[in-house]
């Protein structure tokens, strides 16, 4: 009957009113809490928008921040601006390198997705690098305006064709024998504000060099052309701000321009530039600057 189903709506509303009187303001925000809390969960677009790995970063790690958006997103971090790529349907990837000279601690990633800004906190762990002493023969070599240009200008790439896939590989067969990051003293002398940017390989004179992933040869620089320092060099392009640089080469089999795939021999150990023997530097560079290749060895970047 109406009138019965009226009579329960008084009833329900007089509840209500009593239990507003008796509770206050505190039924009602919990209430306001508990739909604030259901529109989160079942809105997609609110859920995972962004994901930042890894989790708990070192200094010399890569940080991925991937973003769920309509639009290209803008990326901020340490007052920088890092290009955001599209990995397919509403998914876009920012990179962002740290350095060992970089300092540990709080940082903020700010992220502005379809006129939406986020502002993501994340704990930048210390981390111990080793010292070295190198003696360079003559007293070691300064580098040309143009070998300095022409690696400057490979660092600037920013390409938005992801080229690699899956983790990179081993360039050279030999042991390692310096890691990323390490602090050198030169002839004696403190090399202030450096780390070592890049993993030196052994190797006889000649022995094979492979690209670690697929990309684009974008830099071949020799001795003869003024490349003094770094010796005879190789720089591969990987895409989306990812490249890599081979120095002191005996050897170079490919030309600027080549296409290479992953595990494709490039060029041969040597000794060129400011080398103490046959050894290959291998440098991994992302948006700009030198992180470990560690970590993308390891497990790579999607």
């Amino acid at each position: 009957m109406m009138s019965d189903w009226i009579l329960q709506q008084v009833k329900g509303w007089q509840s209500w009113t009593g239990a507003l009187r008796r509770h206050g303001w505190r039924l009602v925000g919990a209430i306001v809490g508990a739909i604030a809390l259901l529109l989160i969960l079942f809105n997609p677009a609110a859920a995972d928008e962004v994901t930042i790995q890894p989790s708990n970063p070192r200094l010399g790690d890569t940080i991925s921040v991937v973003v769920r958006a309509e639009q290209e997103p803008m990326v901020q971090f340490e007052g920088d601006a890092y290009p955001a790529f599209s990995l397919g349907g509403d998914r876009y990837r920012a990179l962002i390198p740290t350095t060992p000279i970089d300092r540990p601690g709080r940082k903020v990633i700010r992220v502005e997705a379809d006129s939406n800004t986020r502002n993501l906190a994340v704990e930048l762990r210390d981390r111990t690098f080793g010292l070295q002493r190198i003696t360079l023969r003559g007293g070691g070599a300064g580098g040309t305006d143009h070998e300095f240009a022409r690696v400057a200008a490979f660092r600037n790439i920013r390409t938005p064709n992801k080229l690699w896939n899956g983790a990179m590989r081993r360039p050279a067969d030999g042991r390692v024998t310096s890691e990323y990051g390490i602090r050198r003293y030169y002839n004696g002398v403190f090399a202030e504000n450096y780390f070592h940017r890049g993993v030196d390989y052994a190797g006889g004179v000649g022995a094979p060099i492979y690209a670690p992933a697929a990309g684009r040869v974008v830099l071949v620089g020799r001795v003869a052309d003024g490349f003094v320092l770094h010796g005879n060099t190789v720089a591969v392009d990987h895409g989306q701000g990812v490249g890599s640089i081979f120095i002191h080469l005996s050897r170079i089999d490919v030309q600027e321009g080549d296409v290479v795939q992953a595990g494709q021999r490039i060029g041969g150990i040597g000794a060129t530039g400011a080398a103490t023997g046959p050894n290959l530097h291998w440098g991994l560079y992302v948006n700009g600057k030198s992180v470990d290749p560690v970590p993308w060895r390891n497990a790579g970047f999607e």
